[in-house]
């Protein structure tokens, strides 16, 4: 066989192994939600994060990126991030409410689906843009109502764990919410509503300090202050997810699903500016 074919097929491949471990973590916890056992898909769920992540840094670090990726990794989130929550809240909660349950969990999956159908549009016909993601990005709807469970089953199963009694004091109107939540993530998914998306790397691009060394051989050059209040803000999230797992968890999704609508809000008040520069997008990994 040809190097450079063999070559290319191997940078080809090796994103698709975490695309396949994306797919396994969607199937565990379709089967963990069978039995009931709703931390166990919830986990599973956040795993799968993991590896969707994983494989579009890992494409662009080989240069693998192919449409053949696009596609199989757009299966894998409608199987992990679609599929698998729909059924997990409709095993979670969803099945008191009868036939009205039944058509929230399909809502929700089919919502999914439509968002994951109109990135792939957007890539093959505009690039889309690197700044935001146009409706709340498949993955993020998932980890909320993930986090919404693990978060939950402290309460459920009475284990000891380390949590805020303020957040802990709202959960049982929270359960009752929880089909709302359902919707309302669905919605949101197939929204319009500009989502941040975080793929710039002007953030971590250093100031020139200009023609002087600075000392290490190249050119002198410092990181924005922006950029270091992040890595600081980091250290302190990664500190209480330690402490706080599930409650940084939820915490955190709920954060970024909230964004969304609430700058969707000030900017049709005027209080914050409509400007969405973009740029071309890789068409690599759906999110």
């Amino acid at each position: 066989m040809d190097k450079q074919a063999l070559k290319r097929s191997g940078r080809l491949l090796a994103p698709s192994f975490f695309t396949i471990g994306n797919m396994a973590c969607g199937f565990y916890a379709l089967m963990a939600s069978h039995r009931m056992q709703l931390s166990a898909a919830a986990v599973a769920i956040f795993v799968g994060i993991v590896f969707d992540v994983l494989d579009g840094r890992v494409a662009r670090l080989v240069h693998g990126e192919s449409t053949f990726g696009i596609e199989i990794d757009s299966l894998a989130d409608f199987l992990t991030f679609g599929i698998a929550p729909a059924h997990m809240m409709y095993a979670f909660i969803l099945k008191d409410y009868g036939a009205w349950g039944s058509f929230m969990a399909f809502l929700f999956a089919v919502c999914g689906g439509l968002r994951l159908a109109r990135f792939n549009a957007l890539v093959h016909d505009s690039g889309g843009s690197k700044t935001h993601f146009t409706g709340l990005p498949i993955p993020a709807g998932a980890s909320f109502l993930a986090a919404f469970i693990l978060l939950y089953q402290i309460v459920e199963q009475g284990k000891p764990s380390h949590t805020w009694r303020l957040l802990m004091a709202q959960l049982p109107w929270l359960y009752a919410l929880a089909p709302l939540m359902v919707v309302a993530i669905a919605f949101l998914m197939v929204s319009t509503i500009p989502f941040a998306a975080f793929k710039t790397g002007s953030l971590w691009q250093r100031h020139e300090l200009g023609d002087e060394d600075n000392g290490d051989g190249g050119r002198g050059g410092i990181y924005p202050p922006r950029a270091v209040l992040i890595l600081l803000g980091g250290a302190a999230a990664g500190f209480l997810f330690v402490v706080y797992p599930q409650t940084v968890l939820f915490l955190a999704s709920l954060i970024y699903v909230l964004s969304g609508p609430a700058l969707w809000v000030g900017r049709a008040l005027g209080l914050v500016s409509r400007d969405h520069p973009t740029r071309p997008e890789e068409p690599v990994r759906p999110s």
